[in-house]
């Protein structure tokens, strides 16, 4: 019964799959952050644990529902002779969703650049959920598609699909204070958001796109753009101007 203690190959699974599971919610942590950061301050926290319980409820219907998930595969029609799955529909509708709520927020938040004195438009707590949790199903399919492809125990996948979403939900809170302190990190995490749901829809019309390279795109941005603020910080101490890597 506890054979799999024991068992090395079931360990570096779970281990592997933590890893993938957290890589995959990236982009998961930054929706919510940033969803998270039109509500009033004492109602973050909040939004973003609910988001993130949604997250892993979703994760693990899903994963005892794997028959289900596997018919997502069956056409259901065609599209100038491309075959539409469930999961392709899905992927399409999510990354549609997706492109629309980012465009928007990088218009509303250049809108508000220019008027100093306007507020961004306020968004009701349910709402933000909503929102919340309707992406959570399309990230959520991603993620157990991965899981169930690298790993054959329902209970391994469970565990490590469990463990990922806690460690997303102790990241989430320096992550989104960080980027609601650097409107820069805030930009470019919208416009991580407008890739990734570009990549989403592309998904669904069977373009497949190596993760590698987009996780490494965003990455090296990241690094980029930490390299300016600590550039910009410095030479605001010393009088300095401000330095230009991009």
């Amino acid at each position: 019964m506890l054979d799999w203690v024991t068992n090395p190959e079931i360990w570096v699974g779970f281990f592997t799959l933590v890893a993938l599971e957290i890589v995959l919610g990236i982009d998961n942590i930054i929706f919510i952050s940033i969803l998270a950061g039109k509500l009033p301050p004492e109602q973050r926290d909040k939004a973003r644990v609910l988001g993130l319980a949604a997250a892993l409820i979703t994760r693990l219907l899903l994963l005892f529902a794997l028959s289900w998930v596997v018919r997502l595969n069956t056409p259901l029609f065609a599209v100038f002779g491309h075959e539409i799955s469930g999961r392709d529909l899905i992927l399409i509708l999510g990354g549609l969703f997706l492109l629309a709520k980012s465009v928007t927020e990088i218009g509303h938040t250049m809108d508000a650049s220019e008027k100093p004195g306007k507020k961004p438009a306020a968004m009701s707590f349910a709402s933000v959920i909503v929102q919340i949790m309707l992406l959570d199903i399309v990230f959520s399919l991603d993620s157990i598609i991965t899981a169930v492809g690298l790993v054959n125990e329902l209970g391994v996948m469970v565990a490590a699909v469990t463990v990922a979403v806690l460690v997303m939900l102790f990241a989430s809170g320096p992550i989104s204070r960080f980027v609601d302190t650097h409107p820069s990190i805030k930009m470019l995490a919208m416009a991580f958001l407008v890739l990734i749901g570009a990549v989403l829809v592309a998904e669904g019309f069977d373009q497949h796109i190596p993760k590698g390279y987009i996780y490494f795109a965003m990455a090296f941005s990241v690094v980029v753009e930490l390299l300016n603020i600590r550039l910009r910080s410095r030479n605001a101490k010393h009088g300095g101007s401000e330095p230009n890597m991009k």
